[in-house]
Order: structure tokens, then sequence, then C-alpha cells
């Protein structure tokens, strides 16, 4: 597909806008609206590229291409919703550095784990991006907005596997070296 490297830029770039944490924190819920909660997972690496990630890793499998994503959804939803009731998670940006560094090995090794294994894999790693989105985003509207902007980065990631696997199947690998290299620089 001619179209993929066309496509390919401009999205990272979208997501390239910091390699600070994109959860200081400080804003304690000042994001209240739908548009907020959308806008919100495009506004960093680490969300895009693990987003994007779990789209193009669940690519591969034909039959279950929305099995993982609806996992990390219900889960991202989860975690945002426990933090909102007060629950402190231990070393979230940590677990979120650590989901792009697995996130992205998964991607360059390709290994075979099974639809459900996977699954629960990234099941756990969303709930910590759901931690560090609740401890943001106000509830109802802007949580929706934001499980929503995480199916479309999911449906992209899948779009861009699919067309990957087709024309050149070694550019799934080397995004996954790459967001493996985030999540080491973000542990750093």
């Amino acid at each position: 597909m001619k179209q993929a490297p066309r496509i390919a830029l401009p999205l990272a770039l979208l997501c390239v806008t910091t390699f600070a944490q994109a959860h200081p924190g400080t804003d304690a819920g000042a994001h209240h609206g739908f548009v907020e909660g959308f806008v919100h997972p495009f506004t960093g690496a680490d969300h895009c590229a693990a987003m994007l990630a779990v789209g193009l890793w669940s690519a591969r499998d034909a039959g279950r291409r929305w099995l993982a994503p609806l996992a990390f959804m219900a889960m991202l939803l989860a975690g945002a919703l426990l933090a909102l009731a007060g629950v402190q998670f231990a070393a979230v940006e940590t677990g979120i550095a650590a989901s792009l560094l697995a996130l992205g090995a998964l991607l360059f090794a390709s290994p075979r784990l099974g639809a459900g294994r996977g699954a629960l894999l990234v099941g756990g790693f969303a709930l910590f991006h759901g931690a560090a989105h609740g401890q943001e985003l106000g509830a109802g509207a802007a949580l929706a907005g934001m499980v929503l902007a995480t199916a479309c980065l999911h449906g992209l990631g899948i779009g861009l596997g699919v067309a990957l696997q087709r024309r050149a199947p070694w550019a799934a690998r080397a995004a996954g070296a790459g967001i493996a290299l985030l999540g080491l620089g973000l542990l750093a």
C-alpha cells in the first residue's frame, strides 16, 4: 500500500508531542468534557504508542482482531474508575513505561501467545493507563471521550497493521522496536 508511509509519518508526528511524562498529576481531574477526554489520548507519546501497538499487534489475528483492543478498553475504563474512586495504584508511570517496552517487544518478536493470553496481558497494562487517566479526567463525558479515542487509535493500529502485513511486514517489527525503545526511555 503506497499510502502507508503517508499515513505513518503524520501519525507518528501526532503522537510524539513530548517525551516528558504525560501524566504529571497536576490537573487532578481538570478535564471534564467529552472533547477533553477524546483529545487526551492523543497528547502524549506513551498514549499513542500503547494504543497503536495494541492495534498493530492485534492485526495479526484475523479472527479475533478486536479481542485485545476490547480488553484494553474495558480495563482502561476500569482503571480510570478505580482511580476516580480514590484507589491508589503503585508505580503508574513505571507500569505505563513497562507496557510500552512489553508491547513493543511483542510487535518486534511476533510470538504466538493466543488471543486470550494476549487480551489478559494488554488488559493488565491498560489498568495503569486507566489509572493515569482517572487521575486527570473527570468522570462521565471525559471518560466516554477517552474510550472512544482509544477505540479510534486501536482501529487505526489494526488498519495500519493489516496494510503493513501485505506491503511491508518488516515495518510493524520496526515500529515495535521503536515503541520498546520509547518504553526504555521512559523507564530511564
